[in-house]
């Protein structure tokens, strides 16, 4: 790759903490697999049918309409992004958010040669705004990247704004990528780009994030039935027939396990409503997140990423994710920033440190 992540680069090359604040997904969920005998020779050049109806019925679309693999959304993303890149080779240009999830920006960059920069401004509580896309768009604009909710933010988007993105999309005919995973906390409180325009609206997910199913590599687009079947042309050119015991899990998970996914998702309310808690009593500016385990957040610190890696990394083995990581407009120049990107998904809820871990936060804040 000619764009690496810097923010992946970091993540996986932190030295071992004691408290990590980084996580955006939930982790510790345990199952017990009782799937009997099963077939490991068959795999599936369009996903497993049972798989697709029940994550058909989760997203109110046909089963048509499903894509699946075993990559994640991030996966899912990429190849996306790379197909899309390759159907129109006079689009060359592509729109992505500011402040954005920088590996979302990266895969953008890797196949369009112009990449442009719709920037939602916190005074504006960072919404979609359709007046500024108007201003940017172009005749060669091939691909818009969004998240719903927002990352880093958090901010949702509802139909109406959607409505207002999706009705320039259909005049200058470019498709709109919305990458819901955080949607996956609340599915039915946020609504999908699908919904909103089946025609040029796409979403990526996984209900992995959510309920602590990192390890199962399930990915899932929505798209209308051309651009589903062009996904899995693609799969089969690339990586072979989508494997068979992963979509099985997931079939077994949607159709038996639901109950006890929902169940572990809500052990994270607690730890939620202490951090909020703490951000409130603490008096420390925070943007409210309605869904998910993270809180983007203003700390009293001029350089958080200099903080982080030279003072609270290690001196206390603590870590939040430095804000600058949301920040590239277009290179990898570090910008200095005071905002953190606090996580919560990596706090066991059955033996919780967060009390401990914001403590020591707020003395690493101190002794600066």
């Amino acid at each position: 790759m000619k764009h690496n992540s810097a923010y992946l680069d970091w993540y996986i090359n932190v030295s071992k903490l004691k408290y990590d604040l980084r996580s955006s997904g939930i982790a510790y969920f345990k199952y017990d697999l009782r799937i009997g005998d099963v077939d490991l020779s068959i795999n599936y050049a369009h996903g497993n049918p049972d798989a697709a109806k029940l994550l058909a019925r989760r997203y109110h679309v046909q089963p048509e309409n499903v894509f699946i693999s075993s990559e994640g959304a991030s996966g899912q993303n990429v190849r996306v992004i790379r197909c899309l890149a390759e159907r129109n080779k006079e689009k060359k240009e592509a729109i992505v958010e500011y402040p954005t999830y920088e590996p979302l920006l990266r895969q953008v960059q890797e196949h369009f040669p112009s990449v442009k920069r719709l920037e939602r401004k916190a005074k504006e509580a960072y919404r979609l705004n359709a007046d500024a896309l108007r201003r940017i768009v172009s005749e060669k604009t091939e691909l818009l990247v969004l998240t719903n909710p927002h990352a880093p933010s958090g901010a949702l988007s509802d139909k109406s704004e959607l409505r207002e993105i999706m009705t320039i999309a259909r005049e200058y005919g470019f498709y709109v990528l919305c990458d819901e995973i955080y949607a996956e906390f609340s599915r039915d409180a946020v609504p999908t780009i699908f919904s909103v325009d089946q025609k040029y609206g796409i979403v990526t997910t996984s209900f992995t994030k959510a309920y602590g199913l990192g390890g199962l590599k399930l990915g899932t687009a929505l798209a209308e039935k051309d651009i589903v079947d062009e996904l899995y042309k693609d799969v089969i050119n690339t990586v072979g027939n989508s494997p068979n015991v992963v979509q099985l899990i997931a079939v077994q998970l949607l159709s038996n396990g639901r109950e006890k996914l929902e169940s572990h998702k809500q052990k994270w309310v607690a730890i939620r409503n202490e951090a909020e808690n703490w951000l409130n009593k603490k008096d420390i500016k925070h943007f409210p997140n309605k869904v998910g385990v993270t809180y983007w957040i203003k700390l009293p610190i001029k350089d958080t990423y200099k903080w982080i890696n030279e003072h609270t990394i290690p001196r206390y083995r603590l870590a939040p994710v430095p804000g600058t990581f949301f920040l590239f407009k277009n290179n990898y120049k570090l910008e200095r920033t005071d905002m953190i990107r606090l996580g919560l998904g990596g706090i066991n809820p059955d033996k919780s440190n967060l009390r401990e871990a914001l403590e020591t936060l707020e003395k690493a804040m101190r002794t600066c």
